[in-house]
């Protein structure tokens, strides 16, 4: 059995999402059913719509980024019962046998997570996003959300929030590390909040000043811009840890340059083209580059929890669901401070 809800999809690669209606199973024994309040838009939702990720199955409701009310339990859930705050992140499956499924990291499943959205489930069915009024997932992909997030803003947690937590989290960032975010848009705030919140001195690297000020704002101790050459001067060897949240390709041979001994630049941007990487800066001073991608479920509710506790939000802009395409048309040009969020009311109505 099927229900039919309403949702916001992607007819082709070129056209603009438009409202529609698709189907969501009825909850099996270990399934979680939840109306979706929000959902947060991700640039990669556009890249995918867009088709620049490889082949999408359309119509394609996209969106990982998704919190609401839970309206119904299968016979076998124990965690979560009607009324319970959750949320949905960047995959509904795994295989949950591989050794990275079984450490916790269904993130990076050997055989491949199942997407929230175009992916192909268990049941052979394509899966879609959380531009929706509703959505069914197995209990053991579900995240808890902490009453002390409001529900707006814990979406773009399950995204953002999680990309930007691993790896601070994976590279020990504490009191005494110096890090630096390369880029401040949707997740590089991110990225200053959370490793703000967890004592560590840090810089932002932008291509401009133009958002110096909400740099500061947001906890940063020191906003520099790339486009000066003299910024890569100065801070010669300063940082421990660099976040590259920025999908352009960069001179990354400069960047390296700006860590010190034994420092890591973590690649959390997808470039179009392959990245170049002379072996002078990084063996000169014992340096590594490296990738992190989302986190695994357990991760994620300690992300949750740990943003609940030191009242780490990201700053959002609420829209309507009618507003999705002038939306992707400004997070194309960088005008969205700093996440979009889609109120999914009249989805459910």
């Amino acid at each position: 059995m099927t229900t039919t809800v309403s949702a916001y999809a992607a007819p082709s690669a070129t056209e603009p999402l438009a409202k529609t209606t698709i189907e969501r199973r009825d909850p099996g024994p270990h399934d979680v059913a939840f109306d979706i309040h929000f959902a947060g838009i991700c640039h990669s939702d556009i890249h995918t719509v867009k088709g620049e990720w490889g082949p999408a199955n359309y119509p394609l409701v996209v969106g990982h980024e998704i919190a609401g009310i839970v309206t119904a339990v299968g016979s076998e859930v124990t965690a979560f019962e009607v009324g319970d705050r959750v949320g949905v992140g960047c995959f509904v499956d795994s295989c949950r046998e591989c050794s990275s499924c079984l450490a916790g990291e269904e993130n990076y499943c050997k055989r491949g997570m199942t997407g929230t959205y175009n992916a192909v489930g268990r049941d052979g069915e394509v899966t879609q996003g959380g531009y929706s009024g509703a959505i069914v997932v197995d209990e053991s992909y579900v995240l808890r959300i902490p009453d002390s997030i409001p529900l707006d803003a814990a979406a773009p947690l399950l995204c953002a929030g999680i990309t930007l937590y691993s790896p601070l989290r994976h590279w020990n960032a504490g009191p005494e590390t110096r890090v630096a975010v390369v880029g401040l848009g949707g997740l590089g705030h991110m990225g200053v909040k959370l490793a703000v919140a967890m004592g560590a001195k840090v810089t932002v690297l932008s291509q401009s000043l133009k958002k110096m000020e909400d740099g500061i704002r947001l906890g940063a101790s020191e906003y520099y811009a790339t486009s000066d050459p003299e910024t890569f001067t100065k801070l010669d060897g300063s940082f421990d840890l660099i976040l590259n949240t920025v999908s352009a390709n960069l001179d990354l041979n400069a960047y390296m340059g700006l860590l010190d001994v034994d420092g890591t630049l973590v690649e959390l941007g997808m470039p179009e083209h392959p990245m170049e990487v002379a072996a002078p800066p990084l063996v000169s001073m014992r340096r590594s580059l490296a990738g992190s991608m989302i986190g695994g479920i357990a991760e994620t509710q300690e992300m949750l929890d740990f943003c609940g506790e030191h009242d780490v939000r990201p700053e959002i802009e609420v829209i309507a669901p009618d507003y999705i395409n002038e939306a992707y048309e400004r997070v194309l040009a960088s005008d969205v401070r700093y996440r979009f969020v889609i109120d999914t009311t009249s989805l459910r109505s």
